[in-house]
């Protein structure tokens, strides 16, 4: 125990400052990306033999990057075409059938009502 006290009595230290080493935070936008490399471009990529690019939240094929024969892209817009119009036409088909449906229906619960009017009315009359 020493006689005059606590020998060791480290003063408390001063916080440091949050100051940033880098003097990367004073450069203005377009000098940060370039040297941090933040200018990614356009998202691409290869599917296929197809090249495609993402536009205005969209994949997009780039022009001339199709590698398939030109008939076989007028082909398979036709047949796009015309499974359109035969989904058209099915869809149709399903609003008229479910017209009918409904047509009936009412005309079931007319006759349904009928029938029981009249056998309360008979009923009546015994």
């Amino acid at each position: 125990m020493p006689l005059f006290g606590n020998t060791f009595s480290p003063k408390k230290t001063p916080p440091r400052k949050c100051a940033s080493l880098s003097n990367l935070h004073l450069l203005d936008r377009s000098t940060r990306e370039i040297e941090l490399g933040l200018e990614y471009g356009t998202p691409t990529m290869n599917l296929a033999g197809q090249s495609l690019k993402f536009e205005n939240g969209q994949w997009v094929a780039e022009l001339g990057s199709f590698t398939g024969d030109r008939r076989e892209m007028q082909r398979l817009r036709k047949r796009n075409q015309q499974l359109e119009e035969e989904n058209n036409l099915l869809r149709l088909k399903v609003d008229i059938l479910l017209d009918m449906l409904s047509e009936t229906t009412a005309e079931s619960h007319l006759m349904e009502k009928e029938l029981e009017e009249l056998k309360n009315h008979s009923q009546r009359r015994k």
